[in-house]
């Protein structure tokens, strides 16, 4: 096969990747290309010429001044690179055999397969290849013409590529198809930056088996190869791989697998970061191959959508579902850094559950344009962002648009809230959802009351009025946090004076940066020796000391923890960790402690605020910046600076001194997954911690949740209780105290061993979590828990080094002299050991008081104690004689209020009995009815004592009492219940529906129960009455209880309040936008009067108390309103109850209709009169004779309603 050589033929052949592309081969030229295994033939496995010969290749130009990979930030387009669906390859146009002309146009043609596609014309060595020999980018196609017979040449502006088929009608058609793909289409002659399409990552790796390295380029679902950089920005590239049956498998420090069902590819990147950063865009890239596009194609159909929202990037793949605007991956980032509560970020093509037709239907009605039409209203020129803009300008642009809401267009409403949410429930009934956009986000309150009682919020009328695009609106901006000006980013470390500079340099040992936490033990083999620098706020690493570029470095403001590990963790014996913004972990590691300190406390140094210096004395094992929130302030995150030391947890607020938060004492610690919170419940102060990054929250909550538990098997390493006594032993005895105190042998008795073991396990992991219960735990194995707790204690309650001096102390035979010593020893002791043995000795003077029944004395008791308290084999007779010692004069050793002791004795009776008669109550009658004293008009002229069954009401209740004392109910009377703090100088009317005995159980022994009428009730019921729905608003005084820190408004202050069916908005006046606090309806309760010491402005005043359901262990926050005067008190009280109750105040019949005949109880039980639970000392030892009495002088009490 001869043929003419075209003097302009510059055509591009395989050979190209290893020489010059004017060198010449000797005939018959064989390709160089990547090679399909095949059965018949063997191939290398990896790239390399048919012969093998790669010698005789010279590189031209600069290729060989190539250092390291190229960071080209939007170098240029591959046209075929962003597939309209990236499963599959684009559609084939043509193909079939064409003969096609070597290099420099030798005389031998060479027969290949091409195929043309829309984006590339590519060319193989047989019709069964995979991956290809060459490929053009019709996107740098000039011309296409026929030369010569049955010849055809494709012309670029730099190459010129010679065809030739077997008959002129073949030729034909490949010409026509060609100028039919090429015609109409823009013109590339080099890619530029600001190409439309960038890849995701590109720049040099070696492939194994060659002398030479490859420009790859990982763009969308693709990876394409290259000779070198020129070629890549002219289009002509050796192969691409589709990513949709890609596995990349790491081998080594540098090198990595691409592996696909047809070859392996074995890359070898310029260093491990590089390697780490290759293997990231290459998973991306398969994650985006095996995404579906059908949710894109469908939302890019609305033509604005095809740009993204902030930076007009195209094919954005990524969307804020409530904000209603489509971004790109870069600008996502961002979107995901406001948090859920502004932008909640979803893809269009892997949250496909995400993507219900209406929220697509609702993209496509609004589109970009009309979002921007009101988001990005007044952006400055100088302010937009574009497609090439660095991750800070898209934060900071992202942030003033979405956070601040800057660039809004405002509403002709804004800031008038009650016609702002007038508007929004009018509008949610057409079809104006971008009405309703801009509602929402100049401040209408989703969740406002519509005053319909079939249709209380916007979003239930919206789906009656069959308006499913403005549900779909309002359903995800049920929580959405507005936009607020002027705001700070609360993530932003600028409110913090700078950190001085720091510098220090040194070798260190370093791995991989991660994505997770270390959870395996690294071996020496996988940390490199690196060069590390500090200086100037950047931390960098170099291949040695001798390089003048690092690997990588990290600004000291991307780094949020520093982690100190423990020794002997790693192959090295001395590690620390370092967290980054971006989520990624660093490793380093020595054998020097010494120089592990020294690294630690200048890079803590380096990122810790000066503010928060007083962290940096701390020998913290784990230090850094966590957003959290306060139980004084829970409507906006602020940053704390957190460092742990030991079991203690030291916390720096804004504005505020450095805090101690002891962790093994916490009332409750747990983590809310779903919410990515960890809550710390301690003495006065509940702490919500923030999971906004999810690497380092989760290493800060296994690190708090391992320091919050049992450190050791010594006595001040175990969980605490606020009074220093170790929470298990805490826990028995109160079990003890409460069902085996009369226990026949207790603590002689053997438990059952497993069981036992099983107890101290579970005590031994978490003792907080474990909640000893009667039924499911028995006592003799808790007693048995606690003796073998004491048994196995290092050290010891005495500690090894006193136990000797209490033994001899117990054979002294003066007693005087004898209780003097152990007095003494008693005060030596450290603090825990001295709490845990008064709490221990006060458990056992309390049992053998029950002697009697249990068999246990001073004596017996010793026996037992004696050898587990100061762990000896029991045949030391000192050790009994002196727990003996102590039981016997424990008042006297402990100095202990001796009515204090006896008043706890007399409680411990009081549950004795009340067990007894449990046991003795026949079986017909009701179990769980406790004896509550209730008084009459007011607590002076008497009592009642009755039997509250869990199920009685407050006007069951009610009736019973008047009942028992024969009062008739008239025609308009308001008998109620009431319950009474007098410290608090508050009262409550109980709802008639409402169940007594939960009240019997939190009120303490300030508070009573008290009958008397309701003498507001009658104006309540009309007030509502005449009210269309259970709203109000307007301006009350108010204050805060003080907290233990001191903060909040601790006088009386004029705020706006809206009070609507779901919450309490406090305002800071009415002009206000946004609320200072919100509070949920259905979590308060509101008592009547104030106390005078808080010195109110007027008498009519409402002490409320907001209760949060989410903890087990609810928060508790009490503040104060005050009107100016009765009827404005009465109206927010009257509008509070409806609101709790669904407008049922008061029984529709009256309480005359409700009265029902009944059998009285019975004022004695048995032969044992049942003692009340609440109720002062003198009231419960007289509570026996009061039940036969019957002494009531019914006169007027106090009313807050008179």
């Amino acid at each position: 096969m001869l043929a003419t050589v075209n003097e302009n033929s510059n055509d591009y052949e395989e050979p190209d990747l290893f020489g010059p592309a004017g060198h010449r081969m000797n005939p018959p030229e064989r390709d160089m290309s990547l090679q399909v295994p095949n059965y018949t033939k063997k191939r290398p496995s990896s790239l390399c010429s048919d012969d093998g010969v790669l010698d005789d290749y010279e590189y031209e130009g600069s290729l060989h001044s190539q250092q390291g990979s190229f960071y080209l930030p939007n170098t240029g387009v591959l046209a075929s690179t962003m597939k309209e669906d990236t499963s599959q390859l684009s559609a084939v146009i043509k193909m079939g055999w064409l003969d096609k002309n070597p290099p420099q146009g030798a005389i031998y043609y060479q027969r290949r397969w091409v195929k043309l596609d829309a984006d590339y014309l590519r060319y193989f060595d047989t019709d069964k290849d995979v991956y290809s020999k060459g490929i053009i980018s019709t996107a740098f196609i000039t011309n296409v013409t026929t030369v010569g017979e049955l010849k055809f040449e494709v012309v670029t502006n730099n190459r010129t590529f010679i065809f030739r088929a077997e008959s002129e009608a073949e030729r034909n058609e490949w010409v026509t198809v060609l100028q039919d793909c090429t015609s109409g289409r823009q013109r590339h002659t080099v890619m530029n930056p600001g190409s439309p399409l960038a890849p995701d990552y590109q720049g040099y790796l070696e492939l194994k088996g060659l002398r030479s390295k490859l420009y790859t380029v990982v763009a969308s679902d693709k990876v394409f190869l290259y000779k070198n950089i020129d070629d890549y920005r002219i289009g002509l590239g050796i192969t691409s791989i589709e990513m949709n049956v890609g596995n990349i498998k790491v081998s080594d420090r540098r090198s990595f697998d691409l592996t696909t069902p047809y070859r392996i590819f074995s890359f070898i990147a310029e260093s491990e970061q590089m390697r780490e950063q290759w293997v990231n865009a290459m998973r991306d890239a398969i994650g985006e191959a095996l995404s579906n596009s059908e949710v894109a194609e469908r939302i890019w159909a609305e033509s604005s959508n095809s740009l993204c929202a902030d930076c007009e990037a195209p094919k954005p793949e990524w969307a804020a579902i409530n904000l209603c605007v489509v971004v790109c991956k870069q600008c996502a980032g961002e979107h995901r850094g406001l948090g859920p509560s502004i932008s909640k970020v979803r893809s269009l093509k892997m949250d496909k559950k995400v993507w219900t037709e209406e929220l697509i239907q609702l993209f496509l009605v609004i589109g970009n344009e009309r979002a921007n039409s009101f988001w990005a209203a007044n952006v400055p020129p100088s302010e937009a962002l574009l497609p090439s803009s660095c991750s800070e300008e898209r934060r900071r642009f992202i942030s003033n648009k979405y956070r601040q809401g800057k660039y809004r267009r405002y509403h002709a409403l804004y800031g008038n809230q009650r016609e702002l949410n007038h508007a929004l429930c009018i509008n949610v009934q057409c079809s104006d959802v971008l009405e309703t956009l801009s509602l929402i986000f100049c401040g209408a309150d989703v969740n406002c009351s519509t005053g319909l009682e079939s249709q209380p919020s916007p979003l239930s009328l919206a789906t009656a009025h069959s308006q499913p695009l403005q549900a779909e609106l309002l359903n995800h901006n049920l929580n959405t946090e507005l936009p607020r000006l002027e705001e700070v980013d609360a993530m932003d470390p600028e409110p913090y004076p700078l950190p001085p500079s720091v510098s220090h340099n040194g070798f260190l040992f370093k791995t991989a940066s991660m994505a997770r936490p270390v959870t395996e033990r690294k071996a020496k083999e996988e940390f490199s020796r690196r060069w590390c620098t500090l200086n100037d706020g950047v931390f960098s690493y170099y291949e040695s000391d001798k390089n003048s570029n690092p690997n990588g470095a990290l600004k000291a403001s991307e780094i949020v923890c520093l982690a100190s590990d423990n020794e002997d963790r790693h192959g090295y014996n001395n590690t620390f960790e370092i967290y980054t913004e971006s989520e990624r972990l660093y490793l380093f590691g020595t054998d020097d402690s010494e120089v592990k300190s020294q690294w630690v406390k200048s890079i803590a140094k380096a990122f810790i605020p000066v503010s928060a210096e007083p962290l940096l004395r701390l020998n913290s094992e784990r230090i850094g910046k966590l957003m959290c929130k306060d139980g004084l302030n829970l409507q906006r995150s602020k940053v704390g600076w957190f460092a742990l030391e030991g079991s203690v947890l030291h916390v720096y607020l804004e504005g505020s001194q450095v805090e101690e938060i002891h962790l093994r004492k916490l009332n409750e610690l747990s983590i809310q997954q779903d919410n990515e919170v960890m809550v710390l419940v301690g003495k006065g102060r509940t702490l919500y911690i923030e999971g906004k990054r999810k690497l380092d929250f989760s290493c800060w909550c296994a690190a708090i949740q391992a320091a919050a538990g049992s450190g050791g098997d010594r006595l001040h390493e175990q969980q605490l209780t606020e009074t220093d006594i170790p929470v298990i032993v805490d826990s028995c005895i109160n079990y003890i105290t409460q069902c085996g105190m009369v226990s026949e042998g207790i603590y002689r008795k053997s438990g059952v061993n497993s069981r036992v073991a099983a107890l101290c396990e579970r005590f031994r992991h978490d003792a907080r979590s474990l909640c000893l219960r009667e039924g499911e735990h028995q006592v003799d194995d808790v007693s048995n828990t606690l003796k073998r707790f004491f048994r196995e204690l290092k050290e010891g309650v005495f500690t090894t080094q006193d136990s000797p001096s209490w033994l001899s102390t117990a054979t002294i035979q003066d007693e005087s002299t004898k209780i003097s010593q152990y007095k003494q020893f008693l005060n030596k002791l450290p603090h825990v050991n001295k709490a845990t043995l008064q709490a221990l000795i006060e458990h056992l003077y309390c049992v053998q008081h029950f002697s009697d029944d249990n068999q246990m004395n001073n004596h017996n008791l010793a026996i037992v104690f004696g050898p587990t308290l100061f762990q000896t084999d029991g045949k030391d007779y000192a050790a009994g004689r002196a727990i003996e010692d102590l039981i016997e004069h424990y008042k006297l050793i402990f100095e202990v209020d001796e009515q204090q002791l006896n008043k706890q004795i007399k409680v411990i009776k009081v549950i004795h009995e009340m067990r007894n008669l449990k046991n003795l109550q026949p079986p017909s009658e009701r179990g769980g009815d406790f004896i509550c004293t209730v008084y009459l008009e007011e607590k002076a002229s008497g009592e009642r004592h009755v039997k509250i069954p869990g199920s009685m009401t407050a006007l069951e209740l009610t009736l019973e009492i008047l009942d028992q004392r024969n009062i008739p109910i008239k025609d308009k009377d308001y008998w109620s219940c009431w319950e009474i703090c007098c410290k608090e100088e508050m009262e409550r009317p109980l709802h008639y529906q409402e169940r007594v005995l939960p009240i019997v159980h939190s009120i303490g022994t300030e508070s009573h129960l008290l009958i008397k009428k309701h003498a507001a009730m009658e104006a309540i019921t009309l007030y509502l009455s005449s009210k269309p729905d259970a709203s109000k608003h307007g301006m009350i005084k108010f204050r805060e209880e003080r907290s233990i820190l001191g903060l909040g408004l601790t006088s009386f202050h004029e705020r706006y309040f809206i009070l609507n069916y779901n919450s309490l908005r406090m305002y800071k006046d009415v002009r206000s936008n946004r609320p200072e606090r919100e509070w949920p309806v259905k979590n308060l309760k509101v008592y009547l009067g104030i106390k005078k010491k808080l010195r109110p402005p007027t008498c009519w005043g409402l002490t409320v108390l907001y209760e949060s359901m989410k903890q087990e262990k609810p928060e508790r926050q009490q503040w104060y309103l005050c009107c100016e005067t009765q009827s404005e008190m009465r109206e927010w009280y009257a509008t509070f109850l409806s609101i709790q109750y669904d407008g049922n105040v008061w029984p529709q019949d009256g309480l005359q209709h409700k009265r029902v005949s009944r059998e009285l109880p019975d004022t004695r039980h048995g032969n044992v009169s049942l003692i009340p639970l609440r109720g002062s000392e003198n009231e419960m030892r007289n509570s026996v004779a009061a039940f036969s009495q019957d002494q009531l002088a019914v006169s007027q009490s106090t009313n807050h309603w008179e």
